[in-house]
């Protein structure tokens, strides 16, 4: 199992984040908000840009950063910052994830703008959900915890994709 970076390679990944903001800033010719930065992602992403209650934050996986340490704090890093800069110069309007924006703001950070990340994450600790069998006319079917969560509040219905029958939980 692979050991997650520790606190000197986060730092470290603390200040090339900075970096690729101070980049911005310089290009755009103003100040930008600063992110929170978490290293708190878990499973097969190495990084994501969200906001949150009006609050923007960058999460990285620190499995992910041991496993492939160039890769990420040379494509992973400007990735979610360009994302992070499209939001802070956007406001409410919400670009594509991958769009024209986002493209210009990695060949600023000198990065080939790229969404696939095909790397072994072999040792990676993952999260699983558990499944929930359901049924419909023809056949029966696995539902997430989150789906079937969803069922349960009430905030959710499937159907199935062969003979669009409503899902019923088998309990």
């Amino acid at each position: 199992m692979i050991e997650p970076i520790g606190e000197l390679a986060r730092r470290e990944v603390r200040e090339l984040t900075e970096a690729c903001i101070l980049r911005a800033e310089r290009e755009l010719g103003r100040k930008l908000p600063r992110p929170a930065v978490s290293f708190d992602l878990t499973g097969v992403s190495a990084g994501m840009f969200r906001v949150r209650d009006g609050r923007a934050e960058i999460r990285y996986n620190p499995w992910i950063f041991a496993k492939y340490w160039a890769e990420n704090t040379g494509d992973t890093i400007p990735h979610e910052v360009a994302h992070f800069v499209v939001h802070a110069t956007r406001g409410r309007r919400r670009p594509q994830p991958h769009g024209p924006e986002w493209r210009r703001w990695m060949r600023v950070f000198g990065v080939e703008p790229s969404v696939t990340f095909d790397l072994d994450l072999s040792g990676i600790p993952r999260r699983s959900q558990r499944t929930h069998d359901y049924r419909c006319p023809c056949r029966r079917h696995s539902l997430s915890s989150t789906r079937h969560n969803r069922v349960q509040r009430g905030t959710g219905s499937y159907l199935c994709r062969y003979c669009k029958g409503p899902l019923e939980y088998c309990g």
